[in-house]
């Protein structure tokens, strides 16, 4: 019965579908576009590494004040592999406003893991103070290896040019770690230590270590940090909130299509009830009808979302900023969002029905 109602009504059901469809689709999306800035970031931060160390109670890496000199107090440890400083900032360009800066060692993995372009690693070094450009940093600065480029203050050589996966880093400036210090007047300190641990180590040791010798920093797992850092909760927070309300405004589509099917088929209900259907059947048939309807929408939006993303991912410009994996929780969130909605939007359609008398209800018109 669940099957052939919606059959009969293609268009009534296209539509309640067409409503979760889209309302699937723009949560997914900005869930998607969302969470994959989170990703980005995470890597970033990540490095090879296990671990990053950070100043306690800073609303923002970029305002974190770790002393270079924990680098070294690190790797002397015997449960820490390696440990590499990194000075997040933000400085202007010709043009740009805002551009992402990195302060990093020559031995840092960054430059390794990129595609050099133009120029190579032997001349990133404090003694040339040169730079790093991302592909597309270099693109819109209009920057090529060998000449010079004018960043906040000051003027440097470029030193080469790499094409990273990492949107952020594809977009960012590299410098030295010391010109990079002396640029922003931060000597001496770094934003954030990065820390890979040594064959059968556990953060644990990283973690005592740091509460007996730096008592203001901490430490924590990548994963740890993730859930914990503030920005990237209130990035979480938004996509969910934002992506939520549109899912609602999309279930009232079924809502108003469920109201619909059971009061142009009062009739045939009450005939149905004649013919022995029980209350609880007719509120079963509607409530099965909505989930139907419900389960067709998220299947449509989650396409409709995953071809989005991808048609994004192919836009030069947005090219390393969007991840088009969207994870099983945020499908399971959907999901059951979508579940909820057609529960809730059968609900007085369903009771209604259930209550008709027959005998009323075949004398209606």
């Amino acid at each position: 019965m669940v099957f052939t109602n919606l059959r009969r009504h293609r268009v009534r059901t296209a539509i309640g579908a067409a409503g979760i469809a889209l309302g699937v689709a723009t949560m997914l999306s900005v869930v998607g576009l969302l969470g994959g800035a989170v990703k980005m970031f995470e890597r970033i931060l990540q490095s090879d590494a296990e671990m990053v160390v950070f100043e306690k109670n800073v609303s923002d890496l970029f305002f974190s004040n770790v002393p270079v000199e924990l680098a070294g107090e690190l790797k002397q440890q015997p449960f820490v592999k390696d440990a590499r400083p990194v000075l997040f900032t933000i400085i202007t360009a010709p043009g740009r406003p805002v551009v992402t800066c990195f302060g990093i060692t020559p031995d840092d993995p960054r430059l390794t893991r990129g595609e050099w372009l133009q120029g190579g690693a032997a001349d990133f070094n404090e003694a040339n103070n040169g730079v790093v450009l991302g592909e597309r940093a270099a693109d819109f600065l209009a920057a090529k290896a060998g000449g010079t480029i004018e960043l906040g203050q000051g003027s440097y050589p470029v030193a080469g040019v790499l094409r990273m996966e990492n949107g952020f880093e594809n977009g960012g400036v590299f410098m030295p770690l010391g010109t990079c210090q002396r640029a922003f007047q931060r000597e001496g300190v770094c934003s954030v230590v990065s820390v890979a641990l040594a064959d059968g180590c556990g953060s644990a040791e990283v973690k005592d270590w740091m509460a007996r010798h730096h008592g203001r920093l901490t430490a924590l797992e990548n994963e740890e940090f993730s859930r914990s850092y503030s920005q990237f909760k209130i990035l979480k927070t938004t996509a969910w909130t934002v992506g939520g309300c549109a899912f609602l405004l999309g279930g009232l589509s079924v809502t108003n299509t469920m109201i619909l099917s059971v009061f142009t088929r009062i009739k045939e209900l009450a005939i149905a009830r004649v013919c022995g259907f029980s209350r609880g059947q007719v509120a079963r048939m509607i409530f099965g009808e909505s989930l139907l309807v419900a389960a067709i929408g998220t299947a449509s939006g989650w396409v409709l979302s995953i071809g989005g993303l991808h048609a994004l991912r192919a836009v030069p410009q947005l090219q390393g900023y969007i991840d088009p994996r969207i994870g099983w929780m945020e499908v399971a969130g959907a999901l059951s969002l979508a579940l909820f909605t057609a529960l809730a939007g059968a609900l007085y359609p369903a009771r209604y029905a259930a209550n008709l008398k027959p005998a009323e209800a075949l004398r209606y018109e």
